[in-house]
């Protein structure tokens, strides 16, 4: 991913009851295989977190941020002054909802045709290491795993201006107020709930199998399939398009899924991003004993499917039309 630009300006904040202090850089910093490595250390870790997605508010009611971001981009404002004004508005963020502060990240970088920026505030943890000699020695080092507050902007899904989602920031569990905050400090309006979309999505692709009859072989290779590419999307970034995922549903009708859902209304959207933690809980259930065979998606646990482990009973609640004619055949 090359990087067009980069600086770190830091935040230096030791206890709750002290105000953070701003330390700015007055100058990107030097291109190296360093900075390139941790950006895709970065990506990698920030793709499998929980995330919301949104935009920018409208031109009236853009955010400092959002302003900022739009002049720099325009060219009538360098990248140092637009980064040291956005820092100043994070300061004002760590000192109401954090006890520590920390380098803040700014990232300008290439993927392929797509440009992104990408802003976050890094933390510090103590690692061991040998000096020359091989005696173990302790030092701080850059910890990519806590991500506090984190938030990278798909340029040019913005500029081109046909995406509700080309934001996506972090989620800090249990810091709802802080989750908020920060959103407003963006001008970011949230576009989809990435949970609730995935959970639709799932539950049309649930509904879609058994109005095909599908039999259980066809149902567990054709979950396979969709899960394996919606969890590869999560792990790129990346959204889950409905004509690509259509098309993996039945290669031989590419559309009738999409088609499917479309008629039934389910609301979704073209692009969804993918919740992670939604898709891993979506595995089929699946068991044979004494001439019985049963499979179902998990998700249908608790819902349409309950289990008494005490009685040790599976109860089905909504009986596939198919096997229940089958049933009424064999007894008249």
């Amino acid at each position: 991913m090359p990087i067009v630009q980069s600086i770190v300006h830091y935040l230096d904040k030791s206890a709750d009851d002290q105000s953070a202090t701003l330390s700015c850089t007055s100058a990107p910093m030097a291109g190296s295989d360093a900075m390139e490595a941790l950006l895709n250390h970065f990506n990698a870790t920030f793709n499998g977190k929980t995330k919301g997605w949104g935009h920018f508010n409208g031109v009236e009611a853009q955010s400092p941020f959002a302003q900022g971001l739009s002049d720099y981009l325009a060219g009538n404002r360098d990248f140092v002054a637009f980064t040291q004004q956005a820092a100043e508005s994070f300061r004002t963020l760590i000192d109401e909802h954090l006890s520590t502060g920390g380098p803040l990240l700014f990232v300008h970088a290439r993927q392929g045709e797509a440009e992104f920026l990408t802003v976050a505030l890094l933390h510090y943890r103590e690692g061991f290491t040998l000096d020359e000699h091989f005696n173990v020695t302790t030092g701080r080092q850059l910890n990519l795993s806590q991500m506090t507050l984190a938030v990278r902007i798909d340029l040019t899904q913005w500029q081109a201006g046909q995406s509700k989602q080309y934001i996506a920031f972090t989620r800090d569990r249990g810091g709802k107020k802080l989750s908020e905050d920060f959103q407003a400090l963006l001008g970011c309006t949230e576009g989809v709930d990435a949970s609730s979309e995935t959970r639709t999505l799932l539950k049309a692709f649930s509904d879609y199998v058994e109005s095909e009859s599908m039999d259980e072989t066809q149902s567990r290779e054709k979950t396979d399939v969709v899960i394996d590419y919606a969890s590869d999307q999560s792990k790129r970034g990346e959204s889950i398009t409905l004509e690509e995922f259509s098309s993996l549903v039945d290669e031989e009708r590419p559309d009738a899924f999409y088609d499917y859902i479309r008629n039934k209304d389910y609301g979704l959207s073209p692009e969804i991003p993918p919740d992670k933690r939604t898709l891993q809980q979506f595995r089929r259930f699946t068991g044979r004993a004494s001439g019985m065979s049963i499979s179902f998606d998990s998700h249908l646990l608790g819902d349409s499917i309950e289990y008494n482990e005490a009685q040790d009973r599976l109860i089905i609640k909504k009986v596939p039309d198919k096997l229940k004619a089958q049933i009424r055949d064999q007894r008249g």
